[in-house]
């Protein structure tokens, strides 16, 4: 079962309308993360399924956390490498109702650890035109837009003309000729960039998470409770642990550094 969001997330006024409704489940705290979104193909070959899960687990090791759409291909791709704890999937149905049914485990993981949204109630079958306003919210909530394949009039490059509206950059995987028609196009039409080196794009957005995490050590020196700070801040709580910047005194966190 779903919650509402009464909280009103800037990231999505750049949308036509601000949604009526927003139900979510799990862990609100990943909206105000540096974030980036990733869409693509349902039916990905090999090569952008392999290059989506290197960019979404370095971008997710990263700090960033990585918002798609929860459907198959290249969205499942891209929540699975982030890791369930460090994604927002967007969906198209109710939260209660898992769909495409193939991405149930998939979903009820972000669920439970990460974060799902959906402008529509629960009970709510997906509809053509409900993905329609599903992929203008995953847009909108990323500070960019990646789109590792895409053919020419699929739902991807409609996703492309709501990061054009939206003044956001957008950003392809280098594909032969013949194939990702679209984002080929956009690569000729000066639309889009392209990522040659994943672990040079991945440092340019990493260096902005790290300074949002800088935020993560303001809320550490509150002491806030170990429980609490695993629920708001799951990736950061472990991360910076590992590196020596926090310790857990007496079920509190305490700063080291």
């Amino acid at each position: 079962m779903s919650e509402l969001l009464l909280e009103k997330v800037p990231a999505l006024e750049a949308m036509r309308k601000y949604p009526d409704e927003l139900h979510y489940c799990g862990n609100t705290a990943l909206l105000s993360r540096v974030k980036l979104s990733i869409v693509g193909s349902r039916r990905a070959d090999g090569y952008s399924r392999f290059m989506t899960s290197e960019l979404s687990a370095k971008l997710s090791r990263a700090g960033v956390c990585i918002v798609s759409g929860g459907a198959m291909g290249i969205d499942a791709t891209a929540h699975a490498a982030a890791g369930a704890s460090n994604t927002i999937a967007v969906l198209g149905s109710g939260i209660d109702i898992r769909y495409p049914a193939t991405n149930r485990a998939l979903l009820d993981a972000i669920g439970h650890d990460g974060l799902l949204l959906s402008p529509f109630a629960d009970g709510f079958q997906a509809t053509p035109w409900s993905f329609v306003v599903r992929n203008e919210i995953v847009v909108a909530l990323g500070d960019a837009l990646i789109v590792t394949q895409a053919d020419e009039n699929s739902g991807s490059m409609r996703s492309v003309e709501h990061a054009l509206r939206m003044g956001k950059k957008i950003y392809v995987l280098p594909h032969r000729i013949g194939e990702s028609e679209g984002t080929n196009r956009l690569l000729k039409e000066g639309k889009a960039e392209a990522i040659y080196d994943i672990d040079a794009f991945v440092s340019r957005y990493g260096e902005a998470a790290r300074c949002v995490g800088d935020a993560f050590l303001d809320y550490c020196r509150t002491a806030p409770s170990y429980e609490d700070a695993v629920r708001d801040y799951p990736q950061e709580v472990f991360r910076y642990e590992l590196e020596g910047k926090i310790a857990v005194v007496a079920g509190k966190i305490s700063v080291l550094v």
